[in-house]
């Protein structure tokens, strides 16, 4: 609804007209939400809309049953990352539909140009209006030149073949993927099996490495107050920071923790978690150490941050363990 009067243009092209079922529900308390549905109402209403929108209320499992083996395309456009996950997308894929959706839920994971279409950078902008224009231009646009067009572009025999070809590629390549039955198999090999496996690893020799765990999360709880970091030193050379921070551990035992370098991804890479070599003791009361790190030079030295992490072989951080402390 950011321009009315485009999106009138493309439903009612003469010879590509375009159907738009919305389907949604607003939370008594979500005021942005039922101002949203009012105005799709109003756009409704108008006579040159008839026949081209509407607006099925109270959206639910059922209803999403009957939408996702009907439609063409499915249009998901929130503000990343407000996307919880996407399954309605996912459930779109089996019954051949394809999805334009903002990249974000299982859509970033999923997407390439060969199985459906793409809105937005990967990144969040929050409720920046200027953003919010641009997103509504890149919808109106990809409708326009591609979507729409793709759809009646129809051979001889009255077959839509690149819209077919789309299709296939999106169910060949997506349904093995986004399904529950990768989904259960998934959390079976990756989570319920070896926490099976460590249950038992705790269980064994009367509970040892279980007692031996819980020893550890107390210490933690007792000491973790009087862990502090101290004086920070960086030097840049040769294409790398090394970094040399001091760490008052208090009554924590240095075995027990763990310090690393952090740095936030860039450009949709991977954050960056070094771990730091512990070095010689400091002088003075309490157990403090000297620890070292080094990381390539290719972002600034500023953009790394040490922190003090729990650490054990056998325990599952932070699940167990969530304690975190950062040099500041």
């Amino acid at each position: 609804m950011h321009d009315p009067e485009r999106l009138l243009r493309i439903l009612t092209g003469p010879a590509c007209p375009v159907q738009l079922v919305i389907a949604g529900k607003a939370h008594p308390a979500d005021r942005a939400g039922q101002a949203m549905i009012a105005e799709w109402i109003r756009f409704i209403r108008r006579p040159e809309v008839e026949r081209r929108v509407v607006f099925v209320p109270d959206y639910d499992l059922l209803l999403a049953e009957h939408l996702v083996q009907g439609v063409d395309v499915w249009i998901n456009t929130p503000r990343r990352p407000w996307e919880a996950s996407g399954t309605s997308g996912m459930k779109v894929l089996v019954n051949g539909g394809l999805n334009l959706s903002e990249l974000d839920g299982w859509w970033a994971e999923a997407y390439t140009p060969e199985v459906g279409w793409a809105l937005g950078d990967g990144r969040e902008h929050g409720d920046d209006p200027a953003w919010d224009a641009a997103a509504a231009e890149a919808l109106y646009t990809l409708l326009e030149r591609e979507i729409v067009p793709a759809f009646y572009a129809r051979d001889a025999r009255g077959i839509p073949a690149a819209w077919i070809e789309k299709m296939r590629e999106s169910m060949a390549r997506l349904t093995p993927r986004f399904s529950t039955n990768r989904v259960v198999r998934e959390y079976t090999e990756r989570y319920y099996l070896p926490a099976a496996v460590g249950y038992r690893e705790r269980a064994a020799n009367k509970g040892a490495l279980g007692t031996q765990i819980l020893d550890w999360r107390r210490h933690l709880l007792a000491h973790w107050g009087e862990a502090r970091f101290g004086a920070l030193h960086v030097e840049t050379r040769d294409g790398r920071h090394d970094f040399t921070v001091q760490v008052h551990l208090g009554g924590l035992d240095p075995e027990s923790v763990r310090v690393e370098l952090f740095a936030d991804p860039v450009d949709g890479g991977e954050a960056v978690c070094q771990a730091m070599a512990r070095g010689p003791r400091l002088d003075g009361p309490g157990s403090g150490y000297a620890y070292t790190g080094r990381v390539p030079a290719s972002q600034p030295a500023g953009s790394y941050t040490p922190r003090l992490l729990p650490h054990h072989p056998a325990a599952s951080v932070p699940l167990e363990a969530p304690g975190i402390l950062w040099q500041r």
